[in-house]
């Protein structure tokens, strides 16, 4: 019997690709409930028939709330005997948010706030926040969001006693093929016999699938402590390389590519690990865990006490990381179903 049995968790953001890869790996478990927690009624109506198709005999585990995280009230009443929650809503797109970044800050910052207000009334034993490599050095409002994101979390550890709600967040980078990422749009492009179009051939990102960015939370979920950012080892690939292993394995290896330049808000390469956080962070092998500051609001202490030593780790970022070659990328592809519906609607 595992830890999550006959328990009650909550996925805010539910409907996104993390929700549904949520559902695929729990539904079939001996969990009690799961509840969709998101706005958009197409998609949750989208999703319900989609489990009761697929699993029917267990989908009537799966609950669906209307709200938004922006609006506490509507919150509330999906907090009610919740055990654990996954809080991944959120404004993720770079563009969008360089656009209308106050949008960013009412979901990203005020929408967690409000998850976390709500929680801690509910008595939720445990919330793990998403947040994403673009938090740490932020150069974009999603970034800067996202990183305000993480101080609220850490700051609202420090309000609640853990064994009440322990508060505690993730940070990873690119999922490949989660809705809105650029493999579904190299596919697309090859359909259609577009160019490809890259931003800037030399960029890195990193990249992991859906399974390991729900392996992530879980690890989270068991090995984290109250404030604790918990962040993957996780590889990278230029861009050029994704789009040449995408090229190559739908037949396409001569297909044009174009390159369109930097978008607003762009960096070369992202950091999961700032050289800040590598003055203390614990290197739990896969992981690093960066464990908050607990040192409370007596500020006299900064003025006398300091760290003497600090761990030997320099920034974690997608050019220091390992950089998977074309072959590699290939065989990451070739482990994400979506990749193989796709390759089998190409007649491959």
């Amino acid at each position: 019997m595992s830890i999550f049995a006959d328990k009650t968790l909550l996925i805010t953001g539910g409907t996104g690709s993390f929700g549904n890869a949520v559902l695929d790996r729990f539904l079939d478990s001996d969990i009690g409930e799961i509840r969709v927690f998101s706005r958009d009624e197409k998609k949750q109506d989208d999703m319900r028939h989609l489990y009761q198709s697929r699993m029917p005999e267990k989908s009537d585990k799966l609950r669906f709330y209307i709200g938004d995280v922006r609006d506490l009230a509507s919150i509330r009443p999906a907090m009610r005997d919740v055990d654990y929650i996954f809080h991944a809503a959120a404004l993720k797109q770079v563009p969008s948010c360089e656009f209308f970044p106050l949008e960013a800050v009412k979901t990203n910052v005020f929408g967690t706030e409000n998850v976390l207000t709500a929680a801690i009334d509910a008595g939720v034993r445990k919330v793990i926040c998403l947040s994403t490599d673009k938090a740490a050095y932020p150069v974009n409002a999603m970034g800067t969001s996202k990183a305000m994101m993480e101080k609220v979390i850490i700051a609202k550890s420090r309000t609640v006693a853990p064994e009440k709600t322990t508060i505690c967040c993730t940070r990873y980078g690119n999922v490949m093929c989660s809705r809105g990422s650029v493999i579904p749009l190299f596919i697309d492009q090859i359909r259609a016999g577009k160019p490809i179009t890259v931003t800037e051939p030399t960029m890195t990102r990193f990249i992991m699938s859906l399974e390991e960015a729900v392996d992530l939370v879980l690890y989270a979920f068991e090995n984290a402590e109250s404030g604790d950012i918990m962040v993957q080892k996780a590889p990278a690939c230029t861009i050029e390389t994704l789009a040449r292993a995408v090229c190559e394995l739908f037949h396409a290896a001569d297909h044009e590519v174009r390159v369109i330049g930097i978008r607003h808000g762009e960096k070369m390469y992202e950091t999961l690990l700032t050289n800040e956080e590598c003055a203390h962070a614990i290197d739990m092998g896969n992981f690093y865990r960066v464990p908050c500051d607990k040192r409370g609001l007596n500020y006299d202490k900064y003025f006398k006490q300091g760290d003497v030593t600090r761990t030997k780790l320099s920034e974690f970022n997608s050019s220091n990381t390992e950089l998977l070659d074309v072959n590699q990328v290939k065989g990451k592809l070739l482990e994400l179903q979506y990749i193989r519906d796709e390759l089998a609607s190409f007649g491959f």
